[in-house]
């Protein structure tokens, strides 16, 4: 016959048992009121790219409260905190700060107070977590060594910080890291979940401008003028070949006419029209194709209308642009696993490669011999995610004036996920 007592005892036991202890998670949670507070303060003061001063203050502040060393003013505004830690490698961990052009229309009590500026891309949430995590780190030098170099970006939404940090001695005047990660808020994912890719994770960026010519006139006489209007209309579409006959169907591309602009009256033909593009790709080559497409594309059709040489449309790529940025095998599956332990394999998830751009991807092309990630943690409020039954066409995206994370759950999930990250790079060796 069983005996009751010793299972009941048994029982009592592991009723009595503690969860198991996680110090990461609880020192998050305890200082989430000073990081909100944090939060909230950069939300109501946004600032464009490059100028970017108040925000690199708090930043360059919180770090040397933290013990790292500081150096401020690093590709403008651009911040570098070290922090050595004894034999072992490198690891930078970036945040980017600026804000972009949008009124903000959130109606949060902690709303942009600088007119027609907002961060609408949350990077208040990383610049947050980025005190966040260098306060984790300082706090547990004793369970990692090696180098912590981190650093908050200007100018990411113009693609042209990174490129001004590397060109004012990011890998020469600072240690060279072995590893790169930086995190992005998502609209595309609930609030606490994350997000990876592996390979391709963000677009090439092209911005193109053509300055298509003709021979003004009448309205009324057009056979004595030479259309520029419609000379522009085939050169538009024409140029949607480029993806649909010229591409192979299997790699991505975006062509986009995003201005058409011409004339100035209804009787009177003009002597040009403007035209501006946006060209997404992922893989060099297409890049390369699509460019080189455009320019072809446009001449010839202005040819076929027989304009003159002197007459030939003007393509312009801009100088702001932005490569595609690539997550390293390794260290992708790598988080992926380390992340999935500790949040459980429910909150993360394998995502597909969007056509956005970023210009993280500045620092992998500086030294492609290292490692590199960059990932999403999801911040629609679980509320607008049920509501919306998950269907992302339904709720504002980043850049919308209307895009309000759960800040809180942004910024706990990434700094626990870049710590875990940082931790684990950074381990001892037995």
């Amino acid at each position: 016959m069983m005996k009751i007592a010793p299972l009941l005892a048994c029982a009592a036991m592991i009723a009595a048992t503690p969860a198991l202890a996680d110090p990461l998670g609880d020192a998050v949670k305890a200082d989430m009121p000073g990081l909100m507070t944090i939060y909230k303060d950069l939300h109501v003061h946004p600032e464009l790219s490059f100028k970017e001063t108040r925000s690199a203050g708090i930043l360059a502040a919180e770090a040397k409260k933290a013990g790292f060393t500081v150096t401020s003013g690093v590709g403008q505004t651009g911040v570098v905190a070290v922090l050595k830690n004894g034999p072992g490698p490198v690891l930078l961990l970036r945040a980017d700060m600026d804000a972009l052009p949008v009124t903000e229309a959130t109606g949060v009590p902690y709303a942009s107070q600088n007119k027609g500026v907002m961060h609408a891309c949350g990077h208040d949430t990383h610049m947050t977590t980025w005190i966040a995590v260098a306060r984790r780190m300082a706090a547990m030098k004793d369970q990692w060594s090696g180098t912590l170099v981190m650093i908050a970006q200007p100018a990411e939404e113009i693609g042209s910080g990174a490129r001004a940090m590397l060109k004012d001695g990011l890998y020469t005047r600072f240690p060279k890291p072995d590893a790169l990660i930086a995190f992005h808020d998502s609209a595309t994912l609930p609030a606490g979940t994350i997000g990876l890719v592996d390979g391709y994770v963000m677009a090439n960026v092209n911005s193109v401008d053509i300055v298509v010519k003709g021979v003004g006139g009448h309205g009324a006489y057009p056979h004595l003028a030479n259309d520029p209007i419609v000379l522009a209309s085939r050169i538009v579409g024409t140029l949607q070949t480029l993806v649909s006959r010229e591409t192979n169907p299997l790699e991505s591309a975006v062509v986009t006419v995003g201005s058409f602009q011409g004339g100035t009256k209804h009787n009177i033909i003009p002597a040009d029209a403007h035209l501006q593009l946006t060209v997404r790709s992922y893989k060099p080559e297409v890049r390369q194709h699509l460019l080189d497409g455009i320019a072809r594309i446009a001449r010839g059709e202005a040819i076929a209308a027989g304009l003159p040489d002197d007459l030939m449309p003007v393509v312009t790529i801009a100088d702001q642009n932005t490569p595609a940025t690539f997550n390293t095998h390794d260290l992708t599956m790598r988080m992926n696993d380390v992340f999935s332990k500790r949040f459980g394999a429910d909150r993360v998830k394998m995502d597909k490669p969007q056509m956005g751009g970023e210009d993280f991807s500045e620092y992998w092309l500086a030294d492609q011999s290292k490692q590199a990630l960059l990932f999403w943690v999801g911040g629609v409020p679980k509320a607008k995610w049920d509501a919306a039954k998950g269907d992302v066409t339904k709720l504002p995206s980043i850049h919308s004036p209307f895009w309000a994370p759960d800040a809180e759950a942004v910024i706990g999930t990434a700094t626990e996920a870049m710590t875990s990250a940082a931790l684990d790079v950074l381990a001892k060796k037995s």
